[in-house]
């Protein structure tokens, strides 16, 4: 039997906020954006050239959810962005207003560095040696 991850939940205070960051400022592709009821939608975005793996936008439903929005993960980076080619991403992702939380630095496992979306998530980016 074959498993995969193929969903990441990632929740946020508004969907369209959110497509607009991951689409049209990261570059994502909006997989699905399927209503389910008045206030609910299924929303689904994916980096260009991702293989399975992809991010479930989930608007906050109360103030239990509302307070996880930017720490999902404790304060840890939470969320990595891998690329074959660091500096243009890193340049394009830069050019875009990408909040960046540090310089570029290199690791033994990576060239990598820290950023934040607009909701307060850290990611990296990173390029694997």
């Amino acid at each position: 039997m074959a498993q995969q991850i193929s969903l990441v939940a990632l929740v946020v205070p508004d969907y369209d906020a959110a497509i607009a960051f991951y689409c049209d400022m990261l570059g994502f592709s909006l997989i699905e954006d399927t209503k389910q009821s008045p206030t609910k939608r299924w929303v689904v975005v994916a980096p260009s050239g991702a293989g399975s793996t992809r991010i479930l936008l989930a608007k906050a439903d109360g103030p239990e959810q509302e307070a996880a929005i930017g720490n999902q993960t404790g304060g840890r980076v939470g969320f990595f962005l891998q690329t074959d080619d660091f500096d243009a991403d890193f340049a394009r992702m830069k050019d875009a207003g990408v909040t960046f939380l540090e310089e570029p630095r290199d690791e033994p496992y990576a060239k990598v560095v820290v950023w934040r979306d607009p909701f307060g998530n850290t990611w990296d980016l990173l390029q694997p040696r």
